[in-house]
């Protein structure tokens, strides 16, 4: 049964995009057909896929304003042997012109009818803000994954955006839930880290992922290579958490 995961947090640098991409090619991995949609205009997602954003003709930015359809703006990562929808910075724009569309909320939601068919997951890396954009992820989402740091400003940004996914959930799309957060760049020997961790795990109980991603070089220098880290070192201890992430995923939506 197809997947739609947002992933979200409004604080930048807390391995959204890393999350999306190494998730991404995991699932790949487990026998899954995946699509990333990536809707932030920094366009991370899009380049550590191995796709150039500075030479694309359309992107996502021109399915949002109802444009390009799909299936035309679609390009294969070879790396990571999914499909992506790809994004740059035209998409800055975007929130401006779509504030005067008609349904600007579910515009990502109503693009997407025409292909999620072909896919068991769609994930959707979101930009660090809670803006129009991100609303447009959560509007077509089933669930949110959250990455997030353990550290005491995590804490705090997270109340804003489970604010946010309620309001979502109330106005717009009913059937959203929170899939879970995911512990990232974690530092067992950090104090803080461990006392945030156990917080998380009393306050949301088993919607954290036992997987915990940890820090790790490899996982930092793939994008660079425009690959996932599973290409780049797959013995990586960043790459073997995203796959057991995957697994433990794949048994829970069984």
């Amino acid at each position: 049964m197809l997947r739609i995961l947002a992933i979200s947090n409004q604080k930048g640098g807390v391995g959204k995009t890393t999350t999306s991409i190494n998730l991404a090619a995991s699932l790949v991995m487990a026998g899954r057909r995946v699509l990333l949609v990536d809707i932030d205009p920094q366009g991370n997602a899009t380049m550590g896929s191995g796709i150039d954003k500075r030479s694309l003709r359309a992107t996502v930015y021109q399915v949002l304003l109802g444009s390009a359809p799909m299936s035309s703006v679609r390009v294969r990562s070879q790396s990571g042997g999914y499909d992506l929808i790809p994004a740059n910075r035209e998409l800055a724009g975007a929130e401006v012109e779509m504030v005067e569309l008609a349904e600007r909320e579910t515009r990502l939601k109503k693009a997407l009818e025409e292909i999620k068919a072909q896919y068991d997951y769609v994930l959707i890396d979101c930009p660090p803000a809670l803006n129009l954009l991100t609303v447009n992820g959560l509007c077509a989402a089933n669930a949110v994954m959250i990455p997030m740091q353990c550290e005491y400003y995590a804490l705090e940004g997270l109340s804003d955006l489970v604010q946010t996914i309620k309001k979502v959930r109330m106005n717009l799309n009913p059937t959203l839930e929170i899939e879970g957060l995911l512990r990232t760049m974690y530092d067992p020997r950090n104090m803080l880290s461990q006392q945030v961790s156990d917080q998380l795990q009393q306050h949301f109980g088993d919607k954290v992922y036992r997987t915990v991603i940890p820090r790790n070089v490899r996982l930092a220098e793939a994008p660079s290579h425009g690959i996932p880290a599973l290409s780049f070192d797959r013995q990586s201890k960043g790459a073997m958490a995203y796959l057991a992430l995957a697994g433990e995923m794949l048994g829970k939506n069984t």
